[in-house]
């Protein structure tokens, strides 16, 4: 989303409609609010399909191309893929309205624990399987089918799937833009972001893999990454502050010169899709602490250059203002008495 000066700060997440710093200038109306008075939700079609399709690349900034990386290219979207009817689907699908952010932290007794281990570990089988997709000369559209198949071959709903105008099972990165049909190049790295709804409950997570011969500072992105969301998973326990998360996120990629995206934003995580608490990955001073048996989402996006993005004249793809290289991980996380249990792994 191209930003302003008139414009207030957008807190992205993926999938996620708009959260704005509410402020008396802003020509929009607020159509659900969260439990802090200081944010508001905002929805529309256009930005739902932007949130989850903000990715990165170099390949577009003078002096940074490399002789492997040809221009990108926009895809195309195919029809939106059939589940079968006996499939549980969540409540917002086909309303044409965005679910918009649930007041108050998803907190599970020992049923919900168990729902959302299911969740997460499937969510985590999915992911890998579509990585293991991932090589030079297949569309992101065939792993979309690819991924779509298991998902619901195993009695799950593809949580993205109908939300809104969203019509893909997992989000593609490919460097910069969102490219549905995008044919995968030596020398790319792929974000996919895999959410499954199994038995009324959400599993989110996401990775950035390799394609073939990729570049050492690509690596490096990619590893530091990785690195900022398990290190600030190990922080996590019962009454820790929430933005402990973003300082330790912000300082480790500090150290080796990596900006932090702030417009991407993790969040609670359960029987909905999205709510409860708001997960910066940037310093900041948000109030609240986490409690025992609640889940939400880290997902760190750290970028080679500019931390802002810009829309094409498609509406639909949006790029970093520079062109330059970023990675995000996520996992699903539950608060637990010895610290924090990662549901999405396998």
């Amino acid at each position: 989303m191209a930003f302003t000066t008139s414009l207030q700060p957008r807190l992205l997440s993926s999938f996620l409609g708009e959260r704005v710093v509410q402020s008396a200038a802003s020509p929009l109306q607020p159509l659900h609010r969260s439990g802090r008075p200081s944010l508001c939700f905002y929805a529309s079609t256009k930005s739902i399909i932007n949130i989850a399709d903000i990715l990165f690349n170099k390949r577009n900034r003078p002096g940074l191309q490399s002789n492997k990386r040809k221009p990108l290219q926009p895809g195309k979207v195919s029809p939106r893929r059939p589940v079968p009817s006996h499939v549980m689907r969540p409540p917002y699908v086909n309303t044409r309205q965005s679910p918009g952010i649930a007041s108050g932290p998803e907190i599970h007794d020992a049923r919900g624990v168990q729902c959302m281990r299911a969740s997460g570990k499937l969510a985590a089988e999915v992911l890998l399987f579509a990585g293991s997709l991932v090589k030079p000369g297949i569309t992101t559209d065939e792993i979309d089918q690819a991924v779509h198949q298991m998902i619901i071959d195993h009695g799950a709903y593809p949580s993205p799937l109908g939300m809104v105008a969203f019509r893909r099972v997992f989000v593609p990165q490919s460097m910069n833009a969102f490219a549905t049909g995008y044919l995968i190049h030596d020398g790319d790295i792929i974000n996919i972001d895999v959410t499954v709804y199994l038995n009324g409950y959400h599993g989110d997570t996401s990775a950035t893999f390799f394609c073939g011969d990729v570049d050492e500072d690509a690596k490096s992105l990619v590893q530091v990454t990785h690195d900022c969301l398990q290190k600030a998973i190990s922080l996590c326990a019962p009454g820790v502050e929430y933005n402990r998360i973003g300082k330790t996120i912000h300082d480790h990629a500090d150290k080796f010169k990596f900006g932090v995206v702030r417009q991407f934003v993790g969040h609670g995580v359960g029987r909905v899709f999205h709510a409860d608490p708001v997960i910066l990955h940037n310093r900041n001073n948000e109030r609240g602490r986490m409690v025992l048996g609640q889940t939400f989402t880290i997902e760190p996006m750290l970028t080679m250059g500019s931390i802002n993005s810009v829309i094409w004249a498609d509406n639909w793809t949006a790029v970093t203002e520079d062109g330059s290289l970023s990675a995000q991980f996520e996992h699903t996380i539950l608060i637990t008495e010895n610290g924090a249990e990662i549901l999405t792994q396998c």
